[in-house]
């Protein structure tokens, strides 16, 4: 455990590195918020009257409306009824978002940063089969053609049977990130509530998800800037939560507010804890953290 946790440190020294030498500022949003995101597959945890975050995305975007261009965050983020190999209900988060962007450069500099991971962490012990993988160029899969390579399904049919999740779970993410860096990328609109509608296509969405090892690492997205269209994501979100018995959804408000004054962007989360498992060759993300919740 000790020279998990000296691995871990070295990494978020080279993520800090990373982004200050592009001109990102770190920045601090709060853990508590009265309204969180409206996503009604994540359980909230509630704090005394707040919920601790999911993501600390709203407030960095209404940063971003405060004219903030490129940001980054890491930090603690809180997911209720999530457990096991690869999910603790506390983790660290690696956020950043950045003014004048699309999905497109963010994959380009999502690259980027895992080669600098790559050069920085090399030695001491990683996993040199994770760290020359990270170096390699990556692979580029639409979600589509992901479900016709994978599966026996479609994405549209996968969708109406509500079992889009569970196929990718288990018949997809398993064969992604195995030789080099997989991007998932287009997926189904009424799969990203926050993301920009992909131009030429209004049925998908420019989201990514990036892949290493058959492991989710980070999930980005152009940003949806239009506030009418964010409020009515939003509304059909509390609406499922609703209907799935989810407790404490609320609009938010003060985010739809600064919506309008948002550029362009794009943004990401990152998963930091799954990527020092995959470095550091831990078999659970257990064994990469201080303690886990059954040792507190």
């Amino acid at each position: 455990m000790l020279k998990k946790l000296h691995e871990r440190a070295a990494l978020f020294r080279a993520v800090r590195f990373f982004f200050e030498n592009n001109a990102y500022l770190e920045v601090e949003t709060p853990i508590r918020n009265p309204v969180l995101i409206p996503e009604a597959t994540i359980r909230p945890v509630a704090a005394a009257g707040f919920f601790l975050q999911t993501s600390p995305e709203l407030c960095m975007k209404r940063l971003l409306a405060q004219g903030y261009g490129k940001i980054f965050q890491i930090c603690k983020c809180f997911r209720g009824q999530e457990r096991g190999d690869r999910h603790l209900p506390e983790f660290t988060m690696l956020e950043w978002y950045r003014a004048g962007g699309d999905y497109q450069s963010l994959m380009a500099e999502t690259v980027g940063l895992l080669c600098f991971i790559a050069d920085e962490m090399e030695g001491g012990g990683m996993d040199m089969q994770v760290v020359t993988l990270l170096r390699k160029s990556p692979r580029f899969l639409t979600v589509a053609e992901a479900f016709h390579t994978y599966t026996s399904i479609s994405v549209e049919q996968a969708l109406a049977d509500d079992c889009f999740d569970e196929i990718l779970v288990e018949h997809v993410e398993p064969n992604l990130g195995q030789n080099r860096p997989c991007f998932l990328y287009d997926y189904p609109l009424e799969l990203g509530s926050l993301a920009r509608r992909k131009e030429g296509d209004s049925s998908l969405c420019e989201r990514f998800e990036l892949y290493v090892q058959g492991v989710e690492l980070a999930n980005g997205f152009s940003e949806l800037t239009d506030v009418a269209e964010q409020r009515l994501r939003f509304t059909n979100e509390l609406q499922r939560a609703e209907k799935w018995g989810q407790e404490g959804g609320a609009m938010p408000e003060k985010f739809l507010g600064d919506l309008h004054k948002m550029p362009d962007a794009c943004g990401i989360a990152f998963g930091l804890d799954r990527l020092v498992m995959l470095l550091t060759g831990a078999s659970t993300i257990d064994a990469v953290v201080s303690f886990s919740p059954e040792e507190l």
